[in-house]
């Protein structure tokens, strides 16, 4: 059902190598670049036309407008099944607490007397957020999505995803009840890279997002490439992936069910176990057998995904060697499940989120742990981050310096221009000294 890497007996190799021994999904966003370009552009240039011709092709929906209406907003809220809205409160609830926390605040710092430098934050004026709507529905995604930049002061929010044949042309019900919940009335039934060039470029139902944000498949992903430099992107998400970093104290059973919960999201969804412990990882493909036959969406999810290149077993030394390879991995979601779980937290560099011991598992933070969910793949943890308010977030200094605060510097700022080769950058100091530089 999974496969086995033994890394056991020799010294591991330093990063590429390390990195090129272990399993990872194939996502060529470059090749699926050259298949939405054109759909991008189309929309550049039809607008609203463009987007309603893509719901009918792609998603087999005859729109007369893509816009959701406030009616279908209120409607969704309403019927919405009490205990899945309880459930979404409370997801909301400690979103907010976990992302209040992160507000930056102005800071000002005296260099020198006379000469301070502040730096402001100024959240980004408008946001498009993207919702999957493919093999499922995705409200905790509007959750990860709008909390952060709300609590950011992002003043404009809207929300695009993909429109539901069984829904009559309008996003999963599941979806706008969210989008009522947060106070989002600018919600769209867009999906993939038509939705992305519709924030980029704008339409004639959409003004034009600063920056989108937001999970979705390879043609979001390509589709954020393409407007990279346009627009503020979060990351080009790829499969998701689960790490579990365990030894001989995990609870096979509890690491089955973590490897298979990630694993139904897709068929490249990504599940590694990396252990020193060989009775471990000999129970635990055991243990895959009959929770796997007991689950949903065996054929076309978890067991491709489980089989797939991209999942395996990795066998080590010593938790030592495990915390070297999972460094290497870069894993969007690592679960420690070791007798120190909590020490080896703190000692992990490369990780989106970090899930410790046998009661944090991987579907806590997908949902109710108070952290947020879309968080880097495909080893990009390793210099990315997952969403957060300073997302949404620009940091600007404020130079404010007084004539006898820049005549103490003065003759540095001439030197180093001059070494440059740059003096017109000398000059502009000079003339406000009658061209006598203080020092020199």
């Amino acid at each position: 059902m999974i496969s086995r890497i033994d890394l056991r007996g020799d010294a591991l190799p330093e990063g590429a190598a390390l990195r090129d021994l272990l399993p990872r999904a194939e996502l060529d966003v470059e090749a699926a670049l050259e298949k939405v370009r054109p759909i991008c552009e189309d929309v550049h240039h039809r607008g609203d036309a463009a987007l309603i011709d893509y719901a009918q092709r792609f998603d087999g929906v005859a729109l007369d407008r893509i816009r959701v209406p406030e009616a279908a907003l209120t409607r969704a809220l309403a019927e919405l099944d009490p205990a899945v809205r309880a459930a979404l409160e409370e997801s909301i609830t400690r979103a907010r607490a976990v992302h209040r926390a992160q507000r930056r605040t102005e800071h000002t710092t005296q260099v020198a007397p006379g000469g301070t430098v502040t730096e402001k934050w100024v959240p980004v004026e408008r946001v498009g957020l993207y919702a999957p709507g493919g093999r499922s529905v995705y409200p905790s995604s509007v959750i990860m999505n709008v909390v952060p930049a709300q609590e950011a002061g992002v003043a404009s929010i809207a929300l695009a995803s993909p429109p539901q044949a069984d829904f009559g042309g309008l996003p999963h019900p599941t979806i706008l009840a969210a989008c009522a919940l947060l106070g989002v009335d600018e919600v769209y039934a867009a999906g993939g890279a038509q939705a992305v060039a519709m924030f980029a470029y704008g339409t004639e139902s959409c003004a034009p997002a600063n920056m989108v944000t937001g999970p979705g498949n390879v043609w979001v992903a390509a589709a954020k490439r393409y407007f990279t430099g346009r627009i503020g992107i979060d990351a080009e998400a790829g499969p998701t992936e689960i790490a579990v970093l365990a030894d001989r104290t995990a609870d096979p059973v509890h690491v089955a069910a973590d490897l298979i919960s990630q694993a139904e999201h897709d068929p490249l969804a990504a599940a590694v176990l990396v252990t020193d412990s060989l009775d471990l990882a000999e129970a635990v493909e055991k243990e895959l057998t009959p929770q796997i036959a007991a689950t949903k969406h065996v054929e076309d999810r978890v067991e491709p995904a489980l089989r797939g290149r991209q999942s395996a077993i990795v066998l080590v030394d010593g938790i030592e060697e495990g915390l070297k390879v999972v460094d290497a991995y870069g894993a969007e979601h690592l679960e420690i499940q070791t007798a120190d779980a909590a020490a080896l937290a703190h000692r992990v560099r490369n990780a989106g989120a970090i899930f410790v011991g046998p009661y944090a598992p991987v579907s806590l933070g997908d949902y109710c742990a108070g952290s947020n969910h879309v968080l880097p793949t495909g080893g990009c943890a390793c210099h990315s981050s997952g969403l957060s308010v300073q997302s949404f977030l620009r940091g600007i200094h404020i130079v404010d310096y007084t004539r006898d605060a820049l005549a103490e510097v003065a003759h540095h700022v001439v030197t180093l221009a001059e070494a440059e080769d740059l003096p017109a950058h000398g000059a502009a100091i000079k003339a406000r000294f009658g061209w006598k530089v203080p020092g020199k």
